[in-house]
Order: C-alpha cells, then sequence, then structure tokens
C-alpha cells in the first residue's frame, strides 16, 4: 500500500523564506496510529526521499490529536531568491505519495 492510499491529506508549505513544512493527515485514528506504528518513514527515509542530511531535519513528530505528522526541513534555496523553483513550497510533497508501507491486515 502506497502513502497517498492511506492518508487523506499530505501536502507540503512554505514555511518562512528558509524552510519547507510537509504535513500528512490521517482522516481516521486507526489510518493514522497504523503509520505510526508501521514506522515505515523514518529520518532517513525522508532524508534519503528529499536527499538531504538527517540531521538538517528540522521538525519530525507526530500530532495525535490532529492524526498528523509534520515535517520541517531548510529550503534549498531562499524563497523567491536565483535557483528557487517552487515559491510556495507547495510542489515538494510529491516524493512522500508512493513511499510504501505495508499491508493492512
Amino acid at each position: 500500500m502506497k502513502l497517498q492510499e492511506l492518508a487523506q491529506v499530505i501536502r507540503s508549505k512554505n514555511s518562512g523564506p528558509f524552510e519547507i513544512t510537509f504535513d500528512i493527515l490521517f482522516k481516521t485514528q486507526e489510518d493514522y496510529q497504523f503509520f505510526i506504528d508501521s514506522n515505515v518513514l523514518t529520518k532517513e527515509v525522508f532524508a534519503d526521499l528529499y536527499q538531504i542530511d538527517p540531521e538538517d531535519i528540522i521538525t519530525f513528530e507526530s500530532f495525535e490529536a490532529a492524526r498528523g505528522f509534520k515535517i520541517t526541513i531548510p529550503r534549498p534555496w531562499p524563497q523567491g531568491s536565483v535557483g528557487e523553483s517552487d515559491m510556495h513550497g507547495s510542489q515538494q510533497y510529491a516524493n512522500l505519495l508512493t513511499l510504501e508501507l505495508p499491508e493492512k491486515a
């Protein structure tokens, strides 16, 4: 099963001129807990998906009350600078869509 099949929302967004935030939100507590228990998304896996050093990840945490997971990383280029191609940070989530999860029992 792919993450996009389980999560209700997978998004990336601007988190200021120097950071991008990723949110993964689940419709049900059961889906959220399945994702958390699978332990498929680690700092190392995320870093590999985005070709960054795991130590560069600023935020990597779950929020049970929101049934969500949040990751914040530095932008490759400051927002609006030469070479920056996604001013709003809203196109960066795609690498997470096909993250493979175990099949639900």
